[in-house]
């Protein structure tokens, strides 16, 4: 959601946990003492505020909009630092565009975009029959796991595969802890090494804080369960079945863990906002959405042709 403050998991794609490791390389070979002096040095000349739980020694309040928890839309985060003015101007342009967020009506979207491909290593042709038993697991994960099965089944993200259907391919899923909750990942790494990789370039890091610490307003946009919006075609589902204890499944759309995801999503995402890209005023890193500006109205502006964009 649009929330002004650079989020945990932005930080998290410069290779360091800012809590737990600080003394961990980045993927630029910078430490994240560096990045951090970077942000902080971006909060005290434009007072932007930082999530409490990614940097402890910057950490004002967050005021929700009651606008959107009355209209049971996913909250969005406005730092504290802002006039009151500026409060209601956002909330205002917030609300309006109200169809590019979550709601309980709405949960999850589709991507009026390019279907995702596999593309096999016709050098290494993948095994024809390549089953395998769901991995063992404890009565908690058992009942997280139906849980998060039943989340994917009502939106159309997976689909249960029929008793009476052929499975030549399936894979076991994991239990992986995310933002604070469980999510289901297929252990998808033997299909991985068959794939053929996808070399659009993902944007470099150190590029996009160097941007940022020139802005004064900064923006950022979330996309909710970002892979699960694009479709897969049709003829690559039966490499996407996950088997559990419970039953076999199949991904209708993009799955987490499955080689090229990132690279298409990047793709598809400089595709929609190429105009706005060449513009200069917004940086894409994956499903992060960053908008920059230095006159409040100029921001006002950028993140309302942002939303609308969605």
């Amino acid at each position: 959601m649009s929330e002004f403050m650079i989020q945990r998991n932005i930080l998290r794609q410069c290779g360091g946990d800012l809590e737990n490791s600080i003394k961990r390389r980045t993927t630029e070979q910078y430490q994240a003492e560096d990045i951090i002096d970077i942000l902080e040095e971006v909060t005290t000349r434009a007072r932007i505020g930082f999530s409490r739980i990614t940097v402890n020694k910057v950490s004002p309040v967050s005021l929700k909009l009651d606008k959107f928890k009355s209209e049971q839309l996913n909250e969005a985060e406005v730092s504290l630092h802002l006039t009151d003015k500026q409060g209601n101007e956002l909330s205002t342009l917030l609300y309006d565009p109200k169809e590019a967020f979550e709601s309980d009506k709405e949960p999850l979207g589709e991507i009026a975009g390019p279907e995702f491909d596999i593309i096999l290593n016709i050098e290494r042709c993948y095994p024809p029959l390549l089953r395998r038993h769901a991995y063992p697991a404890s009565p908690k994960s058992r009942e997280a796991l139906e849980l998060h099965i039943n989340e994917l089944l009502d939106p159309g993200v997976i689909r249960k595969v029929g008793h009476n259907e052929e499975v030549e391919i399936n894979t076991p899923v994991i239990m992986a802890w995310h933002n604070g909750k469980y999510r289901i990942v297929g252990d998808l790494r033997a299909l991985n090494t068959y794939t053929v990789p996808d070399r659009y370039p993902i944007p470099k890091i150190q590029i996009s804080l160097t941007q940022i610490s020139q802005e004064v307003y900064i923006s950022t946009i979330d996309s909710l369960k970002r892979f699960h919006q694009i479709v897969v075609t049709p003829r690559e589902i039966k490499y996407l079945r996950i088997i559990a204890h419970c039953g076999v499944y199949e991904y209708l759309r993009m799955a987490f863990g499955i080689k090229n995801a990132p690279s298409h999503f990047q793709k598809m995402m400089n595709e929609i906002f190429a105009e706005e890209l060449s513009d200069g005023w917004l940086i894409i890193y994956i499903d992060e959405i960053i908008l920059c500006s230095k006159p409040w109205e100029e921001d006002i502006n950028t993140l309302s042709r942002g939303l609308r964009k969605i």
